[in-house]
């Protein structure tokens, strides 16, 4: 996939990104620490964590032609590249959050006993993923636009 109806499917595959991998964490965290939330939005956040895992190779696909054909090499894209490579790692570390959020769920919900260092245990991991997923996005994100903005590529 090189372009969508004219522009880069990088540049707009990247914005899916950035909206998506944050409100899934976000979700994610209001399922880890509020019941409630647990169960109407478990499998919400399970799918959009499989949509984000999806949408990670594309993005970086697209990015990877997008570079290529604009025969631009610079530090700042340089570094955004690395960056990006990453977002992978990040994905699958929130499908497995999720997939840990759905087996709390699911125990719950079979009125099996409810372990309560478990459910700590998941929640601080899915707290910690999620935080480190909404902070490398904004990291990625931004070194993409420094790349482009500051003249590097045009």
């Amino acid at each position: 996939m090189s372009t969508i109806t004219g522009l880069p499917a990088h540049i707009l595959l990247n914005h899916f990104l950035v909206v998506l991998v944050p409100l899934t964490a976000i979700l994610a965290i209001l399922c880890a620490v509020w019941p409630a939330a647990l169960q109407r939005l478990v499998w919400l956040v399970g799918a959009l964590s499989v949509v984000v895992l999806v949408l990670a190779p594309l993005t970086t696909s697209a990015g990877e032609w997008l570079e290529h054909e604009l025969g631009a090499e610079s530090p700042a894209l340089s570094a955004h590249e690395a960056l990006g490579k990453t977002v992978l790692y990040v994905t699958i570390a929130q499908v497995l959050a999720a997939a840990a959020l759905v087996f709390v769920h699911l125990r719950r919900t079979r009125d099996l006993a409810v372990n309560t260092m478990l459910n700590v245990a998941v929640a601080v991991v899915v707290i910690v993923i999620s935080a480190l997923s909404m902070v490398q996005i904004v990291r990625i994100g931004d070194s993409g636009a420094r790349a482009v903005w500051s003249g590097v590529v045009q």
